[in-house]
This record gives C-alpha cells, structure tokens and sequence, in this order.
C-alpha cells in the first residue's frame, strides 16, 4: 500500500470539531472560574505589596 496524499485527506471534520469542542470547554471553564481566579490574583498581588512596601 502506497501513501497518495492527493486521496488522503485525513479526518479533517473530526480535527475541527475537537478543536471547536476544546474551544468551547476552555470558554466555559474561563467563564467559570475567571472571576475567581481574578480576585485569588488581586489578593496575591496585594499580599506581595504589603510585604513589599
């Protein structure tokens, strides 16, 4: 069996829809949790000053 790319043309649906889908998931997760994660590095930073100056 020989490789012809001009009939090879992988599974390009399924790659876009694994990338759509994990851009979807990191979307969601961000909506989430990016309030939080937010205010945790506020916190942070105010801590890191206090020590600071």
């Amino acid at each position: 069996m020989e490789f012809d790319p001009s009939t090879d043309r992988g599974d390009v649906p399924g790659w876009v829809l694994v990338t759509l889908m994990t851009a979807g998931l990191v979307l969601a997760l961000w909506a989430v949790a990016g309030p939080a994660l937010t205010h945790l590095f506020e916190q942070a930073i105010t801590r890191v000053g206090a020590f600071g100056g």
